[in-house]
């Protein structure tokens, strides 16, 4: 993976764009805390990252809530998506709902996880990006959480 910059001349992680998946039940949102080692380690936001040559943003989204907390694509079903777009780089965040009850773990790039109240997540050092998406006006993010 490398990075990429985009026309205004932002660095962004994944030449290809990247992908998250929030993954939201009973108003609740589930959130990681990016290991300190990381980029933008110490911040809360949801799993994700790069996507990878060939792979569509809700492959990537899933194979990375895989890598970084465990969870089984086939224990979601997927709802939609919300693209951020900056400058011809894209950032999907692939919107799921948890199918059953979900096996979270902490791995690769998780130091934890936690489910968080859709009203809550402001009160968390959010992850720069997901906060600018989390606060947009309207936010199809905090609409899904808080609905779901």
């Amino acid at each position: 993976m490398s990075w990429a910059t985009c026309y205004h001349g932002h660095r962004h992680w994944g030449a290809r764009g990247a992908a998250g998946l929030m993954l939201a039940d009973r108003g609740r949102v589930l959130l990681q805390l990016r290991a300190h080692w990381t980029h933008q380690g110490g911040t809360w936001s949801i799993p994700g990252g790069a996507r990878e040559r060939g792979e569509s943003a809700v492959q990537a989204a899933l194979r990375e809530a895989r890598e970084e907390v465990g969870i089984a694509a086939d224990a979601v079903r997927v709802q939609g998506t919300h693209v951020a777009s900056c400058g011809g780089w894209d950032y999907t965040t692939v919107l799921a709902a948890p199918i059953g009850t979900v096996r979270v773990r902490n791995l690769a790039e998780t130091e934890r996880h936690a489910w968080v109240p859709a009203d809550e997540v402001l009160a968390l050092p959010l992850h720069p990006a997901f906060s600018r998406a989390w606060l947009a006006e309207p936010s199809q993010l905090r609409d899904f959480a808080a609905s779901a």
